[in-house]
């Protein structure tokens, strides 16, 4: 049974490729004085959550909070 490993460089050009083809990226800056990150972290991680699922689970409800 031949073995499947690759080298860093083949698995990085993997994710760089699959990331590129199947997620899109919203990009979101804010000031370090803002103390912002460090209060998503915090929220995110008491909820059992990563900080992207919070953020998008923020964002579909404020949407559709919002319509009606």
């Amino acid at each position: 049974m031949a073995s499947h490993t690759s080298s860093p460089e083949a698995r990085s050009r993997a994710i760089t490729k699959y990331t590129k083809n199947k997620l899109d990226r919203i990009e979101i800056r804010f000031s370090k004085e803002s103390g912002l990150k460090s209060v998503i972290t915090e929220h995110a991680a008491s909820n059992g959550e990563s900080v992207n699922a919070f953020i998008i689970r923020a964002v579909k409800e404020t949407i559709e909070r919002e319509k009606n």
